[in-house]
């Protein structure tokens, strides 16, 4: 019984029937190329429900171990509140006793000055604005500098003078009054009014 052949394969008949080494060159032996048919793309179903899933299963696990951290700090007694100073958080370990913040450098500070002739100290009345002088003690008479210029008086001790001078309390920036105080501990200081 021959074998059926497609018509659209019909010119290959004679050499099927043909021994392989009798058929031609090598490769002749082959059918023709069949068209393959048109067919729409193959689609997966259920993608859109699988990323669903995927992103609810990743969402739990996030909140699994959330949970499982705030248990081992609260396991460890590092509890909310603990380590802040003045609402910030702190890191590292918490210090026994909290470092106070300064001042900002720009603003002001009282110093105490001791000038050396007190019976200027008692011409001074709070709100006066001053000049402050230093004048180095030394074998040739010395160089006198101002070390504050406007400082305010904001208070003049009732203390009587004394030959070492009298003390009065001033308002200058910060940088000013450590010059001051080294002025004061190395200089004779003197003020003159405005």
């Amino acid at each position: 019984m021959p074998s059926a052949i497609p018509p659209s394969c019909a010119s290959g008949s004679v050499s099927a029937r043909l021994p392989s080494w009798a058929a031609g060159p090598p490769g002749a032996d082959a059918p023709p190329t069949c068209e393959v048919p048109h067919f729409p793309p193959v689609r997966v179903r259920g993608g859109a429900q699988r990323l669903r899933r995927l992103a609810r299963c990743r969402r739990r696990a996030m909140a699994a171990g959330l949970a499982v951290t705030a248990a081992a700090l609260l396991a460890t007694g590092a509890g909310p509140g603990e380590g802040e100073v003045q609402g910030e958080r702190v890191r590292g370990h918490p210090v026994a006793d909290p470092v106070p913040e300064h001042r900002a450098t720009t603003g002001t500070v009282t110093a105490p000055v001791r000038i050396a002739d007190g019976a200027t100290v008692r011409l001074l009345r709070p709100g006066d604005r001053v000049d402050v002088i230093a004048a180095e003690q030394s074998a040739t008479g010395g160089d006198a500098r101002v070390v504050a210029r406007g400082a305010r008086v904001t208070k003049v001790p009732a203390a009587s003078a004394t030959e070492s001078g009298a003390l009065v309390v001033l308002s200058v920036p910060r940088s000013t009054a450590a010059r001051l105080a080294g002025a004061g501990a190395t200089s004779r200081l003197a003020v003159t009014l405005w």
